[in-house]
């Protein structure tokens, strides 16, 4: 339901296939070898160790080097996460989106974008969404990230990214 999950199928019902660059194991088991206290980002910028490993030999230019992140879920662009929600907005009146919200008792959306999202669904794949477990969202569970919506730019952790 997370992370790389998501990735595979979202990606794969298109007949394409995701790569990954730190699925690899051996890369995973490296990592995971690192003290953890060596990872904890107390310098104000995410992938510390990630960027500094890059910055010597002069791999990448600066401003790439130093650029805020982009969390997979708005990786096709801040605007064109904010059109959707825009567009979703203007599709329905707020008398519109509770009604329709009503019919669903499975994985009932809960803002005007996912009922967009959900009506799609149901065009193309009618009375199957008893096969999909819930809309994806973070992890509630997680701290700081008992949010309403799916974008990462709304959790407590995730940085300047988009400002």
């Amino acid at each position: 339901m997370y992370d790389v999950l998501r990735a595979d199928r979202c990606i794969s019902v298109n007949s394409l296939e995701a790569r990954v660059p730190f699925g690899d194991l051996d890369f995973a088991s490296y990592v995971m070898a690192i003290d953890p206290a060596m990872k904890v980002n107390t310098y104000g910028k995410g992938k510390y160790l990630l960027r500094r490993a890059f910055r010597e030999g002069g791999w990448l230019p600066e401003d790439i080097l130093m650029r805020e992140k982009a969390a997979f879920s708005d990786a096709v662009g801040h605007s064109m996460a904010d059109d959707l929600k825009a567009y979703a907005e203007r599709q329905y009146t707020d008398e519109d989106f509770e009604a329709r919200c009503k019919k669903y008792d499975h994985a009932r959306p809960f803002t005007k974008e996912s009922l967009l999202y959900r009506e799609i669904f149901e065009e193309f794949y009618p009375g199957q969404a008893d096969m999909i477990v819930d809309f994806w969202m973070p992890n509630r569970n997680w701290e700081g990230c008992d949010v309403n919506d799916p974008s990462a730019r709304y959790l407590s952790n995730y940085g300047d990214s988009g400002k």
